[in-house]
């Protein structure tokens, strides 16, 4: 990729406008409960292993102060997503599904359904009984089959995630997948994979619904992207209102920082461009298209992390 590329926030290389996305309102608000996983993917977007530990573990006190922030701002948040990292490293989270759903929002766990999740069988049972399907835990599946989804989360990773999405079947969990859409197939070729997985193993799932099976597509970043400008919305015949950044932030909270801060995507934790202070009120605003993740993940991509 030229390195002049994504340099100017407010015009691409070629002197055009870059495009920008107004926040038209915060359907959706993540918290990044940390980057640590017990697992280290090949592509993975945030970077995740079991030594990163880049954005440290956020408190259950900490995401109580941003649920309570959305009722007093009126905001009309309606879901709450936990992403990671693998979220149920975190020691805390219970307390902040609990939060969340006792907030009276829908709520969304990104999870590869491994042992850190099984550890919580107990309490996630009692939350399932107590809030239904107000829960939903979407596990990662990368491919429908064992040797494309191990080949990028590694050896020995496809038994126990299957036998963690069982398990959430069997015990009566709202369930999702996210899965990966490859580039030599086509998105009916991905779905009906998945059809043919999940009747192996006796689990029903709607893979029709975007929300139920969340194709994300591959990203790759040694490839080059492009800029997105201005006229691109009526040259792709996108809508800014569809991007990602439109209907929701992420809280995240770096290490060594005193609190957490909200940022613009669930895609660029990293980028300081993309941090919009420590509060929601301060991350109201309109986001620049600014990163070769806008155009691969969202905008050509068509993606979104909330699979909506």
């Amino acid at each position: 990729m030229d390195p002049l590329k994504f340099r100017d926030p407010l015009v691409t290389l070629d002197g055009s406008r870059r495009a920008s996305v107004a926040l038209t309102g915060l359907d959706t608000l993540w918290f990044n409960t940390g980057t640590l996983c017990n697992i280290a993917c090949l592509s993975c977007y945030i970077e995740s292993s079991p030594r990163n530990d880049a954005l440290v573990y956020l408190s259950a006190l900490e995401v109580a102060d941003y649920l309570a922030e959305v009722e007093t701002t009126g905001l009309k948040t309606r879901e709450i997503g936990f992403t990671g990292g693998e979220p149920f490293m975190n020691a805390e989270i219970m307390a902040m599904l609990e939060a969340a759903l006792a907030s009276g929002r829908e709520t969304l766990v990104l999870t590869n359904a491994m042992r850190p999740m099984r550890r919580f069988e107990r309490q996630l049972v009692a939350l399932r009984e107590r809030f239904g399907a107000a829960l939903t835990l979407r596990v990662s599946l990368d491919h429908y089959s064992r040797e494309v989804h191990e080949a990028e989360r590694g050896a020995d990773t496809w038994a126990p995630a299957i036998a963690g999405l069982v398990w959430l079947a069997e015990n009566g969990f709202s369930l999702a997948i996210a899965g990966r859409r490859l580039g030599d197939e086509s998105e009916e070729t991905a779905r009906a994979g998945y059809v043919a997985l999940l009747d192996g193993l006796g689990i029903t799932l709607d893979v029709s619904d975007p929300s139920r099976l969340v194709l994300f597509p591959e990203m790759d970043v040694t490839r080059d992207a492009p800029e997105i400008t201005e006229a691109c919305w009526g040259i792709l015949s996108v809508a800014p209102d569809s991007m990602m950044c439109a209907s929701s932030r992420m809280v995240v909270k770096r290490k060594g920082a005193a609190r957490p801060a909200v940022v613009a995507c669930t895609l660029t934790p990293y980028d300081p461009q993309f941090e919009l202070g420590p509060t929601l009120a301060d991350a109201m605003g309109s986001v620049q298209l600014n990163h070769p993740h806008c155009a691969r993940f969202c905008v050509l991509g068509g993606a979104s992390c909330s699979g909506r």
